[in-house]
């Protein structure tokens, strides 16, 4: 006979689910309005998933941790906020693109505000926890959301590319079960604290079976991470996608990947596994350099950023070969740093498109469309400009500050030669960055009608380009403190 089991309700710590409860109370009730209530707004949608994305960050930055609840399967830690942080931030940014002059059919869908809450709920389970079963819901749940939403966008290069993410997603998942059950069989456990105690009790034996699980874990994360060779359908994925979802898809599940990622790889490279350090280094130089060389040759800027942003990661990468405090406060420095200017760039270009393609049968933002434009739009060039200045790594702008981060990391480290290959690839993507500011002030223009390239532009657009424009050119006054807050939630972490 089963004997019940109590359990009181303040053990479970249920105060680390409230922020994840928010989003999800907030996507219910946009559905429950939405079978009452028809023809509201997209203003009105916008204005509510800002209102529960601004209670989820006031719960989150509430939270006294670290702290497990939930059956010990949530984990609130400094990491697992600062990855919450990030995504909502970059949530509320992505949000306020729906406000767009053009007419999208999908943003005025009440199910398309549902489906984006419950997206990052997935997002949030993802960090917020070392276990893999959790880890594993959270994704799924992301994905499926985020594939949803690609779709959305109603044109045949966004189902051709909701397609292509969901075989990646579906993979990846596949790869993931098959890596939490290696573990599994090897530990007895699912939570990453007692697989690392038990293959350290058995030093990291069988060699073979944790190579297997690490493989694919590697090709799992991998996915969500864009690394090279399975970023082959990201590039057609940015493509399919509208520009605001394409830099977000940028940000977003990427950072999911790298705490996940963070958490893992820890487990090996706190004991000095070197055989895992060394496939990391070969990932991420593998990754940047082939992602480089590809950006070089694409004739269309969101690809182009597509092939950056798979490069971006590869350098963040390294951070995590190094795995210690230092190289993990500066992946999330990257990241921050990296997550304002890519999203001021995708939103630069949703303000200069068109429903139909003008300049080219195939691409909505090839390069030859922006010839000239510093002559009809100097602002608009002007601006554009400074974002592919930042992306390259110049300084003073935001990004410099993180790559140079990253390289002494990196160094400190006795990677020398890791780092010269950095400091080329950087080299190699000014190329690429400079490719448009080639067309843009040096060109002849192709229209005398400046408006064209401000096509989409609204109040909202420009608030979010001005704030991420701002914070671009000014990062040098913050980093420091940005740093230390980030160097301090690092140190409350379980890793």
């Amino acid at each position: 006979m089963l004997e019940p089991i109590s359990i009181s309700l303040s053990s479970l710590n249920m105060d680390l689910l409230i922020p994840m409860a928010v989003l999800a109370f907030g996507a219910l009730c946009i559905i429950c309005i939405d079978i009452f209530t028809k023809n509201l707004t997209k203003s009105f949608y916008v204005a509510f998933t800002l209102l529960f994305l601004f209670l989820d960050f006031t719960a989150l930055i509430s939270i006294k941790g670290p702290d497990r609840g939930f059956f010990n399967v949530l984990l609130v830690d400094g990491i697992s906020v600062l990855g919450q942080g990030i995504i909502l931030i970059t949530s509320a940014l992505f949000i306020l693109t729906v406000l767009s002059n053009k007419p999208f059919k999908e943003f005025k869908k009440a199910e398309y505000y549902a489906i984006f809450l419950f997206m990052i709920v997935g997002f949030q389970f993802m960090v917020a926890s070392d276990n893999l079963i959790l880890i594993f819901l959270g994704l799924e749940t992301a994905s499926l959301s985020l594939y949803a939403l690609i779709a959305m966008h109603n044109r045949d290069k966004a189902f051709e590319a909701a397609i292509k993410y969901f075989t990646m997603g579906a993979l990846a998942s596949g790869f993931f079960a098959m890596a939490s059950l290696i573990f599994y069989t090897l530990t007895g456990s699912i939570e990453l604290s007692t697989i690392s105690k038990v293959l350290v009790a058995n030093s990291f034996s069988p060699g073979l079976l944790i190579l297997a699980g690490v493989s694919f874990m590697l090709i799992a994360l991998g996915f969500k991470l864009s690394i090279v060779p399975v970023h082959t359908w990201l590039p057609d994925v940015y493509e399919g996608s509208s520009a605001p979802l394409a830099g977000y898809i940028a940000v977003v599940p990427k950072i999911a990947g790298l705490v996940v990622a963070v958490r893992f790889f820890d487990i090996f490279l706190a004991h000095h596994i070197m055989w895992v350090e060394n496939i990391l280094i070969l990932v991420s130089v593998i990754t940047m350099t082939l992602a480089n060389i590809t950006a070089l040759v694409q004739e269309d800027v969101k690809r182009m950023l597509a092939f950056s942003s798979i490069a971006h990661a590869g350098f963040v990468l390294t951070a995590i070969m190094v795995g210690n405090t230092q190289a993990y406060s500066a992946i999330f420095l990257y990241w921050i740093l990296f997550m304002f200017t890519n999203m001021g760039a995708f939103t630069m270009l949703w303000i200069a498109r068109h429903k139909r393609n003008l300049w080219d049968s195939r691409y909505q933002h090839p390069f030859v469309k922006f010839s000239g434009m510093a002559k009809v739009a100097p602002m608009m060039a002007t601006i554009f400009g400074l974002f592919m200045f930042t992306l390259a790594g110049m300084p003073p702008f935001s990004v410099f500050w993180g790559k140079l981060y990253v390289l002494g990391t990196v160094v400190n480290s006795g990677h020398e030669g890791l780092a010269v290959i950095m400091v080329i690839n950087s080299a190699i993507a000014v190329y690429y960055y400079m490719k448009l500011m080639v067309y843009m002030f040096l060109k002849e223009p192709i229209t005398e009608d400046g408006n064209i390239y401000e096509a989409n532009m609204t109040v909202s657009l420009k608030l979010i380009v001005g704030a991420t424009i701002i914070f671009t050119i000014t990062a040098s006054l913050f980093v420091e403190p940005i740093l230390n807050l980030i160097t301090r939630l690092i140190g409350t972490s379980s890793i």
